[in-house]
């Protein structure tokens, strides 16, 4: 199932003209055209997007002089990525390593097509969040290199502040005298589990059971509780039958569209829209997402990383080149300028928030909770979009529908 969000699930990044210059190049460390093959002896083939590519390029070279081995950057298309890298790597093709989003861990070990990354110490150099994303069954399978989450974009000119509840943004949304008093994209049919998953966290609801090290327990499905039925219900009453302010009409790019004319002074999204709505002329803030339940709102947080293919023929050069080359501040800091999401590294992360984008979207991301990379999350997805559009809609009984939902699932997942 495709989550309806840019960026971290498989959002195609273009491959710019530029970059056919990068893919003819002999030179070491610079991108070759994309393709597969096996890796050669004494050297290192690196799955990467063209932004990654060239913020990569320094570093491939400084590890081809100091360590002998030489990197060849291929420039691959996002949204292809692990389709490919599932493809190739049990025939002993594709990479030594490949850039991709945590959530496909539990996949991948799954499939035994990714090696443990050993991070060692370098492990507490990294945000909390991160480390957590990448950890599946005790074992770290990624270099987290960027972390990204969803908040509530404001137009400063149009709300003074975005308050603590959910109800009360409304209302200000409502004296801002715009068409719209908060927009966040929404499909008709499935929702957007995504974007609305911190209200439904505030009402204290999780999909899985967490375990003391933060990992998700895939045998406790705790979606469908009485907290979710509570969350079930705020969702019919926000929807067509009652408050109107979820709305299934208005896509991801249509509540983009309507932000940046400044048709709502609230807007839920991620880092991903800041550029377009800057470029609209909007001044904004990065706020926390009130609460619609009584606790906090958490957002899923998402974790861009590299893995390393278990079929690679140099797993310990690859290793080293990971955990001593491309978890080191000056690296990392580059690769946060090339796509502009927070570094997953400490020391880049707290220089990254010198600006004040970057600071806000931090601050909420502080109390996010990573997206479950466990297999059976892909058993989650469909009936839980599918269930959240016919909520709004006000077609069925929530509290019924919504432990329907659970029912099925759970008989997806056994």
């Amino acid at each position: 199932m495709k989550v309806t969000k840019k960026g971290m699930l498989g959002a195609s990044m273009l491959v710019v003209a530029s970059m056919l210059t990068l893919a003819g190049c002999s030179s070491s460390g610079t991108a070759t055209p994309s393709g597969s093959g096996e890796a050669a002896s004494g050297s290192l083939t690196v799955w990467v997007d063209a932004d990654r590519a060239r913020a990569l390029e320094d570093v491939a070279k400084t590890f081809e002089k100091e360590k002998g081995v030489k990197v060849n950057l291929v420039v691959k298309d996002y949204g292809k990525i692990r389709d490919e890298f599932t493809a190739q790597v049990p025939t002993g093709k594709g990479p030594d390593i490949t850039i991709g989003g945590h959530d496909w861990i539990g996949a991948f070990v799954k499939d035994g097509i990714v090696a443990p990354v050993e991070l060692g110490d370098k492990a507490a150099d990294f945000e909390k969040v991160a480390v957590e994303a990448v950890t599946y069954d005790s074992k770290t399978y990624g270099l987290p290199y960027a972390i990204e989450n969803i908040a509530i974009l404001r137009n400063t000119a149009l709300a003074a502040s975005t308050p603590a509840t959910f109800d009360e943004m409304i209302a200000a949304g409502k004296a801002a005298g715009t068409e719209y008093p908060f927009v966040v994209g929404l499909d008709p049919q499935a929702s957007d589990p995504y974007h609305l998953y911190p209200f439904q966290t505030s009402f204290g609801n999780a999909v899985f059971a967490r375990n003391a090290d933060g990992s998700y327990d895939a045998s406790k499905l705790t979606i469908g509780d009485e907290s979710g039925q509570k969350f079930a219900a705020w969702l019919t009453a926000q929807g067509d039958t009652g408050t109107k302010v979820l709305n299934l009409n208005l896509s991801g790019d249509l509540a983009k569209e309507a932000f940046n004319a400044g048709k709502s002074p609230y807007f839920l999204t991620g880092p991903w829209n800041v550029a377009d709505a800057e470029k609209a002329g909007i001044k904004l803030s990065i706020d926390a997402i009130p609460s619609a339940g009584g606790s906090e709102a958490q957002p899923f947080a998402g974790v861009q990383a590299f893995f390393v293919s278990a079929k690679s023929k140099n797993a310990l050069v690859a290793n080293e080149f990971l955990v001593n080359y491309i978890a080191t501040a000056d690296v990392q800091t580059a690769l946060f300028k090339a796509g502009g999401r927070p570094p997953a590294l400490t020391e880049s992360f707290e220089a990254a928030q010198s600006d004040p984008i970057v600071a806000g979207f931090a601050k909420v991301g502080a109390n996010a909770v990573p997206m479950p990379s466990i297999p059976q999350m892909g058993s989650v997805w469909d009936d839980w979009g599918k269930t959240q559009a016919a909520l709004i809609k006000g077609t069925a009984d929530p509290a019924a529908t919504w432990v329907a939902m659970a029912t099925t699932i759970q008989g997806k997942l056994g």
